[in-house]
């Protein structure tokens, strides 16, 4: 007799498997012809296979994730990808990138966002290339020329009316931010721009061209290129720079499909949570692109442990291997005279339980058969 899907559901909900394996039977029973036969001989096999891949008690997983990473973390190439586009955005990738997730760096070497659009948007070229305008800073260099005129003591900055209608922006708004910016007196005559330093001095009048040149007049901060691919049939944009929480509230954003490889910027706006999955997505990608396979659990091991106090920590020695309770596994890391006799004039006591303390005392660790103890009745 056949089992309804139904009957399947509640046959699983009464399984001992973890729910994403219960998620992954019910999606692939769904639409089957399945006896309870052929329903039991299922569960009986995924059952044992997960008995079979779980691991067993006093294993070192800490040792064997770090060889399974580290391993194939040689073989892996220095490189730095581009984006093909009308301006090329770099992307760090290989060896650096996966030093820069382990080390849980404030800012990456090479920030970049994907941004998807929502359906509006997505298909419309001229509306992904507006959004794209928005989202990109704008500094003076986009709109127009700077230049100095030394007989008066001026800067003199022309604009083009052509690149203030693409960017949505006027003379007057431009002049405001300027003076905004600056603290100076901006004259506007029609599309020239005419402002003076407070020091008649060439060097005042050339730290105030360097200074206007770093103004953002429009757009995020920090986000120096916004490029636009077609991907299927939808536009997607590709950012050199990041700043995923002002993105988010742009109009045509779709603010739950974008990506950062910022991951302190992820754990910042989006919680602790959103940052562990950050780290295991990039490393995963990182290896997967230069053709590396490193079982997941491995790569999980590491984020948690660099998630598990509620921030993004690195895993060095400002991070979890400095904090370890044990004097010796912090010796054994780095600065290990710093770390004696920090523990010495403190009078620290070192419990050897970790691997590598008992190493250096040349005692058996307490994993494996080094774990169990045996107790017998005198007779």
């Amino acid at each position: 007799m056949r089992l309804s899907e139904k009957e399947i559901s509640e046959k699983l909900e009464s399984v001992n498997l973890p729910l994403s394996i219960k998620e992954a039977l019910r999606a692939g029973l769904q639409g089957q012809q399945v006896t309870e036969v052929q329903f039991n001989e299922i569960i009986s096999t995924v059952e044992s296979d997960y008995e079979h891949s779980r691991v067993e008690p006093c294993e070192a997983v800490g040792v064997v994730a770090a060889q399974s990473i580290g391993e194939p973390g040689t073989q892996m190439t220095m490189r730095t990808f581009h984006y093909a586009g009308v301006a090329e955005i770099n992307v760090t990738l290989g060896l650096p990138r996966l030093i820069e997730i382990v080390d849980a760096r404030k800012i990456p070497s090479t920030p970049t966002m994907t941004i998807r659009l929502n359906q509006d948007y997505a298909h419309d070229r001229d509306l992904a290339r507006e959004v794209a305008w928005a989202i990109e800073s704008s500094s003076i260099l986009h709109l127009g020329s700077i230049a100095t005129d030394l007989a008066e003591m001026n800067v003199l900055i022309e604009l083009n009316p052509g690149a203030l209608e693409q960017r949505k922006i006027t003379a007057t708004e431009v002049a405001d931010k300027l003076k905004e910016e600056t603290g100076l007196a901006v004259a506007l005559k029609e599309n020239l721009l005419v402002m003076a330093p407070e020091e008649p001095s060439y060097r005042e009048l050339l730290q105030l061209v360097e200074k206007i040149k770093r103004i953002s007049l429009k757009g995020v901060e920090g986000i120096k290129r916004v490029v636009i691919r077609k991907e299927g049939d939808e536009y997607i944009l590709y950012t050199e720079g990041s700043s995923i929480k002002k993105v988010m509230q742009f109009d045509g954003v779709d603010p739950a499909k974008i990506k950062t490889n910022s991951i302190n910027e992820i754990g910042e706006v989006l919680g602790i949570e959103a940052a562990r999955n950050a780290i295991i997505n990039e490393a995963t990608d990182t290896l997967r692109e230069q053709g590396l396979s490193v079982d997941v659990r491995h790569i999980m091991l590491v984020a948690d442990i660099m998630t598990v106090d509620g921030e993004v920590k690195q895993i060095g020695r400002h991070g979890v291997s400095g904090e370890k309770a044990s004097v010796l596994a912090r010796a054994a890391f780095e600065v290990t005279v710093n770390h004696i006799l920090d523990a010495a004039i403190r009078g620290d006591v070192d419990d050897l339980k970790g691997v590598t303390e008992n190493v250096i005392v040349g005692q058996p660790i307490q994993l494996g058969t080094g774990d169990v103890k045996l107790v017998a009745n005198k007779r």
